[in-house]
């Protein structure tokens, strides 16, 4: 109820505009915000106690209806408000440069009139709309799904808004087509072995090994293979890890088996190379099967760089131009190429496209590798997401747990596929360069800590 206080000639109403005070960290605390004021408008005063009172009741019927509009100098446009919500920290570089596209492409253009606080349900369901309309399925669900976070932070986070204009209902009748997902092609294991000696004809052993770790570990490329360090491949780690418990409690568990660290990824922010940690902070040990780390040992032999995988060149893959060198000739084939050293050229042969993987991109290779866990089915689905850099959801991702016995189950199995789908059905294989020597592979390589950006040459 409204307060009405009477000092000498003014009479002042106080009534809860609907907000509560914040405390020192900018929270909401349980303490009501008062407005108050001594007339309808700063040149009117008020001239009854009733009048007053009657004022009050019907700012607080505002706020009861949602009514409430802001003053017209605390509107925030926004314009104003994406570039304040932008500036706050908490979202990673990449997140960061992907989010500007988007905000400056579509959103802030769209947007550029309103004012924050005046978008209703029916604006935005227009805005919805339009966007759906223009742009593929999946660039309108990123977008949608970044203008909801606008919103929900107007609300939560900075009291600019009452409420998020986008209201989730459950469908009611048919509005509109389902929207389906792109059917996935058959990839055959012949596939990935065609793309891997494509590789080999690119990229030599190092392509090889390269194409097989992905469909064999499920790692994320490009940004986890390319931050895949000396120092954490199944060679050196975990011997080399840095923090003596993990190291310890890795040596432990894993003294039976060939592991790899998932510790970092690499990709470019403002064209400077940045290291840091795994997409959705996924740090993860991968168990190899011994076909695979005896590829690592060969490859990290050929070579004294601190990546893993390394360009034609020597130098780090961040740096050279991966799809148009690298995948597109390794996916769609290549007509055979005389030496060319002016331009860097080697002489190869003739690639053969793979046709299945038409238009595809190298990611795809990851969703191979957990169809190919999937397959036996009686790999615990806890070991097979952990392995992916999921979380399981609920109950279970809260009492599942990885033991040595599901991670040696994996080795097994995926040692079994090489064996029997591989070399056993007669594919080809490249010959192995010489190994690292056993003097260096207990070595400990030096290895980047913390989250600098890395200067390359």
């Amino acid at each position: 109820m409204p307060y009405v206080e009477v000092r000498g000639n003014s009479i002042r109403v106080k009534w809860w505009g609907g907000e509560y005070k914040l405390d020192d960290a900018g929270q909401p605390t349980k303490k009501k915000r008062y407005e108050s004021v001594s007339g309808p408008d700063p040149d009117t005063p008020f001239r009854t106690e009733d009048e007053a009172y009657n004022y009050g009741l019907d700012r607080e019927s505002d706020v009861r209806n949602k009514r409430n509009r802001r003053k017209a100098d605390e509107r925030v446009s926004m314009t104003a408000y994406i570039d304040r919500w932008f500036e706050e920290p908490g979202l990673r570089v990449n997140s960061n440069k992907t989010n500007a596209s988007r905000l400056n492409a579509v959103i802030k253009p769209y947007w550029a009139q309103w004012f924050v606080d005046e978008i209703t349900p029916l604006e935005y369901d227009a805005f919805r709309n339009y966007v759906t309309g223009k742009y593929s399925h999946n660039y309108s669900k990123s977008v949608i799904g970044l203008f909801k976070m606008l919103m929900d932070d107007a609300v939560v986070k900075y009291k600019i808004r009452d409420e998020s204009p986008i209201v989730e209902q459950r469908r009611r009748g048919l509005y509109k087509r389902k929207q389906t997902r792109r059917v996935k092609r058959r990839l055959s294991i012949e596939s990935v072995h065609q793309l891997a000696t494509n590789a080999y004809t690119v990229w030599g052993f190092a392509g090889w090994t390269y194409i097989w770790t992905i469909a064999f570990t499920g790692m994320r490329p490009p940004g986890e293979m390319y931050g895949l360090q000396r120092g954490y491949s199944s060679p050196y780690w975990p011997a080399s890890e840095p923090d003596p418990e993990i190291r310890e409690e890795a040596m432990q568990r894993y003294e039976a088996l060939h592991v790899l660290r998932v510790q970092y990824q690499t990709y470019l922010a403002d064209k400077k190379p940045v290291l840091a940690g795994p997409k959705y902070d996924s740090w993860r040990t991968l168990v190899m099967p011994p076909f695979l780390h005896a590829m690592h040992e060969a490859v990290l032999g050929s070579h004294d760089q601190p990546w893993t995988f390394v360009s034609m060149t020597g130098k780090p893959l961040l740096s050279a131009n991966f799809k148009n060198n690298y995948w597109y000739p390794i996916r769609d084939g290549a007509e055979e190429r005389e030496m060319r050293p002016r331009y860097e050229h080697w002489a190869r042969p003739a690639i053969p496209a793979v046709p299945e993987m038409a238009g595809e991109d190298i990611y795809r290779l990851r969703h191979w590798a957990k169809a190919k866990l999937d397959e036996p089915g009686d790999i615990p689905r806890v070991a097979v997401e952990a392995r992916m850099g999921h979380e399981l959801p609920g109950v279970e991702g809260t009492y599942s747990e990885v033991t040595v016995a599901m991670e040696e189950r994996i080795v097994a199995y995926l040692q079994g596929v090489w064996e029997k789908e591989v070399v056993g059905a007669g594919l080809w294989t490249p010959p192995f360069p010489m190994p690292l020597p056993d003097d260096l592979v207990q070595a400990a390589p030096p290895l980047f800590s913390g989250l600098p950006v890395l200067e390359y040459e």
